[in-house]
């Protein structure tokens, strides 16, 4: 017996049993306050979101041209953003009336994580045109189809969309690569001269 450890095990008192159940239990109260503080912040930042969302127009309440984007700390919402270029996004286009509700929907499912697709989420936008108004969900890699048919899935979920609702997957290098491209003034004329879906 050179060690309190050679101690131990020789020792058939059943002390150590008690030490062993101690650690455990200790262990198990740690990993709880740790949970319940993660859960704490996680309520927190929701509180302090709601609290801001709470006085901003809603998009369905905007006249003319607008764009509301949500995204994640430190990404910015552009296709050149590092998070972003290998990415790609869901668009889905609806007819006027509808943006208020949806974007809530998405915005809600963002925060509460209900996509399930780890940090493959980089941000959404709602664009408010003359005609119709445009709601997209962004995401890092286009080329994981799985995880893009989740994202896909779940939006239809959120949204309670019909299953006849036509959605579109655009990558980000599609959308770089573009022919005479101009910026978003030449993706919204094209926007406003493709056939429209009116979802319900």
């Amino acid at each position: 017996m050179n060690n309190k450890f050679d101690a131990l095990k020789d020792d058939d008192s059943g002390d150590h049993d008690q030490n062993e159940e101690n650690s455990t239990q200790k262990d198990g109260e740690k990993e709880k306050a740790d949970r319940d503080k993660s859960q704490s912040g996680s309520k927190r930042k929701v509180e302090q979101f709601w609290r801001f969302y709470s006085h901003m127009v809603r998009p369905g309440d905007l006249t003319g041209h607008s764009d509301f984007h949500l995204f994640k700390e430190g990404i910015k919402p552009m296709w050149e953003d590092d998070a972003n270029k290998n990415g790609g996004k869901w668009i889905i286009r609806l007819r006027k009336g509808l943006a208020s509700r949806c974007w809530e929907n998405l915005i809600l499912a963002m925060l509460g994580e209900q996509f399930m697709v780890g940090e493959e989420i980089c941000g959404a936008v709602v664009s408010v045109r003359f005609q119709e108004d445009i709601i997209s969900i962004w995401n890092k890699t286009a080329s994981d189809q799985a995880t893009t048919a989740r994202i896909r899935d779940t939006l239809r979920r959120v949204l309670n969309l019909p299953p006849n609702t036509i959605m579109e997957y655009k990558t980000h290098t599609d959308s770089i690569k573009m022919p005479g491209r101009l910026g978003p003034q030449r993706l919204l004329f094209q926007n406003l001269w493709k056939p429209r879906l009116n979802v319900p």
